[in-house]
């Protein structure tokens, strides 16, 4: 069993790593964004019995002190700290820069000076923009259609230099489109869940032609873990997909069969992307990540919806229905 550091601890799939883990029997330290009411974030809903087996570091990414202090000790590190919200960043690229590549080299220098051995580093479908070819394997070319993904272009391309410059065991991860429990209401999928528990009889929603290929957490987690145990996976960059797609409409139209088939779709206007910088398409290739783990995905599109619907009857306080979560 491996001590190991989670960055990003305190969010959606952080969470459920750092849950995982601490059932696989590792010693896990969870680093969380600091402040003042100590609060944890995802973390403070997990049981009691799995919170009190990991040792909560409240920190700062953008800061190198903290961050190398939350490394002393460490053998493996899951790098998952990041602002993600597309539309947030149109507004707000400075913070993106400072969190996702700043955030980023201050885990790459503590793990080449704390001679860490195992480096996961998150990376995103968003990289690759609207899909040039499909399925999209890992040699597909870079597109930065938002602030968002330009960063994290920026820090996929940095963790490369240093597997090529310092010999650093990393490898990038990159996870298509994920869902389920304790997903933010920015994304997809709780936001059009969350308006039909609520009762609407219209939901909002954006552009409902881009295509998507999702990945329930669990699988994801999983598609971590079984990159993490590979050796073969080193300096590589590594799809993790259904490879599988569904349009927003169609999607939108499943899930309100489901819940109510009396709803309506609206347009609003402010949820839809710029037009060059919608990401129409994306439909991941997995067969990297099949040649090089054991990994295989466990959940259909069906079964993770299901989870994600039962959970989130059993949370909806937790969400705020009546505004456009950014």
């Amino acid at each position: 069993m491996s001590k190991i550091l989670v960055t990003g601890a305190d969010g959606f799939i952080g969470s459920h790593l750092t849950e995982e883990l601490v059932k696989q029997g590792h010693e896990v330290r969870a680093f969380a964004y600091y402040n003042s009411f100590n609060n944890w974030g995802w973390l403070d809903n997990l049981p009691k019995e799995i919170l009190s087996q990991i040792d909560v570091f409240t920190g700062d990414i953008r800061d190198p002190n903290g961050v190398k202090e939350s490394m002393k000790g460490i053998e493996e590190v899951y790098h998952l700290a990041a602002l993600i919200a597309i539309p947030f960043s149109y507004h707000s690229p400075d913070s993106y820069v400072d969190t996702n590549i700043k955030g980023t080299l201050n885990v790459l220098q503590a793990a080449r000076d704390l001679d860490t051995s195992r480096l996961l580093v998150t990376s995103t479908s968003e990289v690759y923009g609207t899909a040039q070819y499909v399925p999209i394997d890992e040699d597909h070319p870079f597109q930065g259609q938002s602030p968002y993904s330009a960063t994290k272009i920026g820090a996929d391309r940095i963790a490369e230099s240093f597997y090529r410059s310092f010999n650093t065991p990393l490898t990038i991860v990159r996870p298509f489109n994920t869902y389920g429990p304790r997903q933010s209401a920015r994304a997809v999928i709780p936001t059009i869940i969350t308006q039909l528990l609520a009762g609407k009889e219209e939901i909002e929603l954006g552009s409902l032609t881009p295509t998507r290929d999702f990945n329930y957490v669990k699988d994801t987690v999983q598609g971590f873990i079984e990159i993490a145990k590979s050796d073969k996976t080193l300096g590589e960059e590594i799809n993790i997909a259904t490879q599988d797609e569904i349009s927003i409409g169609k999607l939108a139209e499943e899930l309100i069969k489901q819940i109510n088939p009396n709803v309506k779709i609206i347009t609003q206007e402010e949820r839809l992307r710029p037009e060059k910088s919608e990401v129409n398409r994306l439909l991941g290739a997995n067969a990297k990540i099949k040649k090089l783990t054991n990994w295989e995905p466990k959940y259909t599109l069906e079964t993770g919806l299901a989870e994600t619907i039962d959970w989130l009857k059993n949370n909806l306080d937790k969400y705020k229905t009546d505004i456009y979560n950014v």
